[in-house]
């Protein structure tokens, strides 16, 4: 894909998994801007710009977090980075980043994202959803977690909102044209037809 378009972005997600051969070819990468394939043929990455991710030292990002001890956090993170990767693929990776952890705010407003998502699927059958302010409150607060932050969150969305939301419409109670409204009552999500789209109506 790099021969075709060089100008591209690579996101290798999670590479502390990645096999150790994989990190002598990225060697080639980043040092020389080109590699090499066993046929002989030479793909360049001069103008590529190669992404990594890691989960490593995410136990010290959370016992750590706030700006105040940003330095110490991510010396803390660099420390376990080294104890993992060789230090000639350190030191040729140009710059590493240490991300503060997701606070509940930054979750819900991610929260709010999903359901926007969801609410398109719904026009496109045309229905429409509103979250109260409760129930985005309790979907941010069964999909977030302190060390992995956002992702529990989709799946959240899936099994508290979706899944019943379907079994409702599948059951009848709500049909074309309709507003579904998802409330919280004691420690679970309810629905209620909230009114009629003004299209439809």
């Amino acid at each position: 894909a790099v021969r075709r378009k060089p100008y591209s972005v690579i996101l290798l997600d999670e590479v502390e998994k990645a096999h150790p051969d994989v990190f002598n070819v990225l060697l080639q990468v980043l040092d020389d801007g080109r590699l090499t394939d066993g046929q002989g043929r030479t793909v360049d990455f001069r103008n590529t710009v190669i992404v990594m991710t890691s989960n490593l030292g995410s136990q010290q990002i959370q016992e750590m977090a706030g700006e105040e001890n940003y330095q110490k956090m991510k010396a803390a993170v660099m420390e376990i980075v080294g104890h993992h990767f060789r230090p000639e693929f350190i030191n040729r990776v140009d710059e590493v980043v240490v991300f503060h952890p997701l606070g509940r705010e930054q979750i819900r407003a991610i929260a709010a994202i999903q359901v926007e998502q969801l609410r398109k699927r719904l026009r496109d059958r045309q229905m429409d959803l509103e979250l109260t302010g409760a129930a985005l409150e309790k979907l941010g607060e069964a999909g977030f977690d302190p060390v992995y932050g956002a992702r529990p969150l989709k799946r959240a969305l899936q099994q508290s909102i979706e899944n019943q939301l379907a079994q409702e419409i599948l059951a009848g109670r709500f049909s074309v044209g309709d507003v579904i409204e998802v409330d919280v009552e004691g420690d679970r999500f309810v629905f209620r037809k909230a009114g009629r789209r003004a299209e439809v109506a």
